[in-house]
């Protein structure tokens, strides 16, 4: 396998015969859950003067205490890190990033999610490949966002923010959730897709030696995507299904 740019196919931009798995991010690939979290982000942030561009930049794809950070030194706040056991807050970083889960969490049970039909539809068409797939997710809540999507059984392996923790493993840019994704499925990375709609993912998939890498671009992240390796860029996992 190559990761080259301009590989195609009849079907689209990726021809999913020619691989063995699909590593696919949750947030804003599976579920419109990323809309959902940058909600939490505008309103844990809104006397920050906070953006959607701060979340594009700083936010979007990395662990939550990795995002507050980074969003954090764009303005020059300097806040001690904190431990992960701090109450949800504004008196560390990792007291932030614990407001931050409340109000995503509140934000999931009132409104509920539902996933992405062209998602579900490329999902049939892999089990009719006899294709494997998984869910690499920063996120610490994606077994409850798959929960209320209805999908708790549809991925018999989930390498999120929980098992990074667990598992020492470094969040996205680094390929290292991935790389365990992948030996969980027992596939070599180039016979593997990533599929994310993060420029952090992104970078993580081309990091991690990985054949295909295909961003999904919900609204104004094209570029980012392919100025990080993606080799395509589609606005919907439809446009990859075949006939």
């Amino acid at each position: 396998m190559t990761n080259e740019k301009d590989t195609t196919s009849p079907s689209g931009p990726v021809r999913w015969s020619d691989f063995q798995a699909v590593l696919f991010d949750l947030d804003g690939v599976i579920t419109p859950t990323a809309a959902v979290h940058e909600r939490a982000w505008a309103q844990l942030f809104a006397d920050w003067g906070y953006t959607r561009a701060d979340y594009l930049e700083h936010i979007d794809g990395k662990p939550r205490y990795d995002g507050v950070q980074a969003f954090l030194a764009s303005r020059s706040d300097e806040r001690p890190m904190g431990q992960p056991t701090d109450s949800p807050g504004e008196s560390s970083i990792c007291a932030l990033g614990n407001k931050k889960n409340e109000l995503f969490n509140h934000l999931l049970e009132t409104e509920g999610v539902v996933p992405y039909p062209g998602s579900l539809t490329l999902l049939d068409q892999l089990d009719g490949l006899g294709i494997s797939q998984a869910i690499v997710s920063s996120s610490k809540n994606a077994k409850s966002v798959l929960a209320a999507a209805g999908l708790s059984d549809r991925f018999p392996h989930i390498v999120d923010g929980v098992v990074a923790v667990d598992e020492n493993l470094a969040g996205k840019p680094a390929p290292d959730m991935f790389l365990q994704a992948a030996k969980l499925l027992a596939v070599e990375p180039a016979v593997v897709v990533v599929v994310e709609d993060a420029s952090s993912g992104v970078a993580g998939g081309v990091a991690g030696g990985f054949g295909f890498v295909l961003g999904v671009d919900r609204g104004g992240n094209r570029e980012a995507l392919l100025a990080h390796g993606a080799n395509a860029v589609v606005d919907d996992l439809v446009q990859t299904v075949g006939d």
